[in-house]
């Protein structure tokens, strides 16, 4: 599959008028959205794990080929810090599951304070796995861990990731890398918080290009790269995400289009 790019979320009300035409109600953006780009990550579940028919219904209003990537509830990642991750991962696993073929990779983002704890992170892991063979879903869920504390930077964290076969989120600032660029899966995740071109928080054509470089050095054109951007103030995101579709096109590199575009 080739290049995946969107927004981290799509609910966001300065994009009224801007990236959704002004006559087209809230309730209908989700459907909107999906006519512009293939993939979404729901950050939403981070803030409150929404039920299993929730997702189902994200499922049913979005086009057959659509992947919706879900961010791991803050309880496990920011409460409970991935101690005692069975009964969330399980919980969340459970309600994620109404996506069915549109799931897409599960974030854990971890607190900026949070120091490595590499026996943690291989339980948690573990239990996504685990979870999913007690859940009978069809296949084990793609895990991205995006660390934000240098103590996670080691080569004992960089084997536990290859180990369960789960990426490494990428994550920019400003144009910068925030932390190593591994590549632990044969699958990659970028998110982009805050671009250095104006108008803020945009990115510039140079710093997209040079993150099409480094996805280039790491995986070869049919691996699955997820790439959201995260920057949503005045609707950057969705023109930063359709700028780097267009420069990813330019280039040669095999970029999905959304589904009821092809």
């Amino acid at each position: 599959m080739p290049l995946l790019i969107g927004t981290s979320g799509w609910q966001y009300q300065d994009w009224r008028g801007t990236f959704y035409p002004a006559g087209v109600p809230g309730t209908r953006w989700l459907e909107q959205y999906a006519t512009r780009f293939p993939t979404v990550e729901n950050n939403g579940t981070f803030y409150r794990l929404a039920a299993p028919a929730t997702f189902a219904g994200w499922a049913s209003r979005t086009p057959d080929g659509f992947v919706m990537a879900v961010k791991a509830s803050r309880y496990l990642t920011h409460i409970r810090r991935l101690r005692d991750p069975a009964e969330p991962v399980a919980r969340l696993l459970a309600a994620a599951a109404g996506l069915r073929d549109r799931l897409g990779p599960v974030l854990l983002q971890l607190p900026p304070t949070m120091q490595a704890a590499p026996a943690l992170l291989d339980q948690c892991l573990h239990e996504f796995s685990a979870q999913a063979r007690t859940l009978a879903m069809p296949a084990n869920p793609r895990v991205c861990v995006e660390f934000r504390h240098q103590s996670w930077e080691t080569p004992a964290v960089e084997a536990i990731l290859t180990r369960h076969n789960a990426a490494l989120c990428w994550s920019d600032r400003l144009g910068r890398p925030q932390g190593p660029l591994w590549r632990t899966a044969p699958w990659g995740y970028l998110r982009f918080h805050e671009g250095a071109a104006s108008p803020w928080p945009r990115y510039g054509a140079r710093a997209l290009r040079t993150w099409l470089d480094r996805i280039a050095e790491k995986w070869p054109p049919e691996a699955d790269v997820f790439a959201y951007f995260n920057n949503d103030q005045h609707a950057a995101a969705p023109a930063d995400a359709a700028a780097l579709q267009a420069a990813a096109e330019r280039s040669g590199w095999p970029v999905a289009r959304a589904p009821t575009d092809e």
